[in-house]
């Protein structure tokens, strides 16, 4: 299980860019549906000091209000599917165990035994405050650090085009450090 975890925290952060991902023709604070593709790396430092580390590639679709996220070793093996309606969070493994819950942060925290704020990942993917949390920008607008529910995500550019997606996230929560990579940026109606 902890496996799983580090796979599933570590694909909701980390992936790879060839190129500058944009917001084709959207404004940034306009997206409310979108599509990601990248790597992810995800280390976990444990009260005894130990660390564990993980990566792989992570698919992310978020569309009127639910979310699949489909997480796959570095060789594209599937590790875990997870799917988030309003209503009910199911989580399958690659070995064909299925979870479900109705609170998305419950089931991660009971299945993989470490809290992650999955219900948070699309607007921090935006870069926008999931609640009561605050945001730097840079200079050309963008944001460059978030901080909320305990956690502080720093975002990375390319380029300086305004309209520039992330290419890189950093996330740190308490005893881990998520890393994405993101290599695609689709926006969709």
């Amino acid at each position: 299980m902890k496996n799983l975890l580090i796979g599933l925290l570590t694909a909701s952060f980390l992936s790879a860019c060839a190129v500058a991902p944009t917001l084709p023709h959207t404004p940034r604070d306009e997206i409310r549906n979108f599509a990601v593709d990248g790597r992810f790396a995800l280390k976990i430092t444990h009260a005894d000091g130990q660390n564990e580390t993980s990566g792989g590639r992570l698919s992310w679709t978020h569309e009127n209000r639910m979310d699949r996220v489909l997480l796959a070793n570095p060789l594209g093996i599937g590790l875990a599917e997870i799917e988030i309606t309003p209503d009910k969070t199911r989580l399958r493994t690659g070995d064909g165990k299925t979870f479900e819950a109705d609170d998305p942060e419950r089931l991660i925290a009971e299945v993989t035994g470490q809290p992650l704020p999955i219900s948070h990942l699309p607007a921090w993917l935006l870069g926008r405050p999931n609640g009561d949390g605050h945001i730097e920008r840079d200079p050309q607008g963008r944001p460059l650090k978030l901080q909320e529910a305990g956690w502080h995500i720093e975002y990375a550019y390319e380029d300086d085009n305004p309209d520039t997606a992330p290419s890189r996230l950093s996330a740190f929560g308490e005893g881990m450090e998520l890393r994405l990579r993101i290599e695609t940026w689709k926006t969709t109606p």
